[in-house]
């Protein structure tokens, strides 16, 4: 249950435009933290955020407080995602226009820890039941080593939050998405590892 000052605003498919650049600064800002590490500019943002206005099952979720935006999550279907996120699925055998995608959760700092994710969760798993045609629905998350320089010390992986709401890990299945980090001048890829749950 959401906090009485905080609304909610849902987006579908070509309406999320509306919206970009709300989102694209959450995203933005929200990564720029570990373990994403993202150094985000709004030209690349709007370039990946037309996959969801292009897509006409795409979500998006807005909360805000007042006028706000304090975070948001997305979800597409995996069919209509970048092929390089695509390919590990086809790779293990899964019918891609049968996965729904679990994209990304934001939340500003200060948001934190009152069980808003919850509602992010349950806001992409109903849109996927509702929608009657998908077995899976999945999200990814990025690896990195335990060895990173820019690990902080109190960094605490989210493995136990996602098999609570039931997804199970599934190294078979990974990925790689390339972006600039923080402090450095070229995009490197990333490998991403997948979570998955029956719809």
């Amino acid at each position: 249950m959401t906090e009485p000052q905080l609304r909610l605003e849902r987006w579908h498919g070509s309406r999320i435009a509306q919206r970009v650049d709300e989102l694209a600064d959450l995203r933005m800002t929200v990564f720029r933290e570990w373990p994403y590490l993202y150094d985000g500019d709004i030209d690349y943002e709007r370039r990946y955020l037309q996959y969801y206005v292009d897509s006409p099952r795409a979500f998006a979720l807005l909360m805000l407080d007042g006028e706000r935006p304090v975070g948001a999550t997305t979800a597409m279907p995996l069919a209509d995602e970048a092929e390089a996120m695509k390919k590990p699925f086809r790779a293990a055998g899964f019918d891609i226009n049968r996965v729904y995608y679990n994209a990304e959760s934001v939340l500003l700092p200060e948001y934190r820890g009152r069980g808003l994710y919850r509602t992010f969760f349950r806001e992409r798993e109903n849109l996927a039941r509702e929608y009657g045609d998908y077995d899976w629905i999945t999200h990814c998350a990025v690896q990195r080593p335990d060895d990173h320089p820019m690990r902080p010390a109190d960094a605490r992986p989210l493995d136990e939050v996602w098999r609570h709401f039931g997804y199970e890990c599934r190294p078979d299945l990974t990925a790689s998405f390339p972006w600039r980090d923080v402090g450095d001048t070229e995009e490197t890829e990333k490998p991403l590892l997948f979570w998955l749950k029956a719809v």
